[in-house]
């Protein structure tokens, strides 16, 4: 197949684990006779830079043209003054809203290899395999905002219509996993939890009744989430209590470099990136861990572009790395032995070509 991939490799640690993915992309096109054109723009930090503003016109209309983005991450400390009325985030939020990006997919599983990398005990680790999937669009994150020298405001909104539609892909993901949705607000308080858990309820009940249904307040949730983590199947959450959230499981792994995500919209068009962050200290060092910028590929070639099987190729190499022992050092710890940057992106290759 043909497809044009749009990169946004960001700031900080985002160009060097970029590359890792962009090569294994690269191998699997050679390797599936497939025709990868790849494109690259700028957002975040680097943009502000280069043109004033955090998103510029054409990186928006360069990712429009594309089938799908891969994006880095965006933000650090040269640009991180919270008076500046420009900022990195500014065009990962702008970007989202550009291409109608509502949902956002994290899956979060553990590799036996890794079990020593958590900071959680064995016993806890067995069976977890969940998957977030947060609202991209609404709530506070995008309300009306308003500050004084002695106040500030942040609005949380909600329609029916953004609370459905979040359902509903919380609901497909469910049916080709365990039909279970676990539906996360803070209804005991918040009218926009209200809303929330009567649409949810109501879609479930008139649209998915072979999924099963059970709600959680967030406190609830974060604190499930360290004790008993494998009763969750799928995680259904509001755009600031999914990001919250999702950080928190990420610790699940050992390492937030380990896992991937998806932003997705009601076409086939995806953004792909790192749960991660730009992680300015370790930049340049080759030291940054590029498995979940692999992983994300590997989401890239499910979502957007219906190649499940190279998508699960993917997901195997990355595992069979790992299972190799080929380990950056967020999951051996400071003063072992670890791969580098490159180091590991190659072991992925490696498994790529002998599968």
């Amino acid at each position: 197949m043909k497809a044009k991939v749009a990169v946004l490799s960001g700031d900080g640690i985002g160009p060097e684990v970029v590359a890792e993915g962009l090569r294994v992309l690269k191998a699997v096109g050679e390797k599936g006779g497939h025709a990868f054109e790849v494109e690259a723009g700028v957002i975040g930090g680097i943009a502000i830079d280069r043109t004033g503003t955090a998103l510029p016109d054409e990186t928006v209309a360069l990712c429009k043209r594309a089938d799908a983005v891969l994006l880095g991450a965006v933000g650090g400390p040269k640009w991180d003054d919270p008076q500046a009325k420009v900022r990195p985030e500014q065009g990962l939020l702008g970007i989202r809203k550009e291409l109608g990006l509502f949902a956002n997919l994290r899956p979060v599983s553990l590799h036996p290899a890794l079990k020593a990398s958590s900071p959680l005990k064995a016993e806890l680790l067995e069976g977890v395999d969940m998957i977030v999937v947060r609202e991209l669009t609404g709530g506070i994150y995008f309300g009306e905002k308003s500050r004084t020298a002695d106040r500030a405001v942040d609005t949380c909104a909600y329609t029916v219509g953004e609370v459905a539609r979040i359902t509903r892909v919380a609901c497909d993901v469910a049916r080709v996993r365990r039909r279970k949705v676990t539906s996360v607000d803070k209804a005991n308080v918040l009218e926009t939890s209200r809303l929330w858990r009567a649409t949810v309820e109501r879609v479930v009940r008139e649209e998915y009744a072979d999924v099963a249904l059970d709600h959680l307040l967030v406190d609830a949730a974060a604190m499930h989430l360290i004790q008993r983590p494998a009763i969750f199947d799928v995680l259904l959450t509001e755009n600031m209590f999914g990001d919250i959230l999702s950080d928190e499981a990420s610790v699940l792994t050992g390492s937030m470099g380990l896992l991937p995500s998806a932003s997705l919209g009601e076409g086939k068009r995806g953004l792909y990136e790192p749960i991660h962050g730009s992680a300015p200290t370790i930049a340049g060092k080759g030291i940054a861990n590029p498995f979940a910028t692999i992983l994300s590929v590997a989401l890239l070639l499910r979502h957007s572009l219906g190649l499940e099987a190279e998508a699960r190729a993917v997901e195997a190499a990355v595992s069979a790395a790992i299972t190799r022992g080929v380990l950056t050092a967020d999951l051996v710890g400071p003063g072992r032995p670890s791969a580098s940057t490159a180091e590991a992106g190659q072991a992925v290759l490696d498994a790529l070509g002998s599968a």
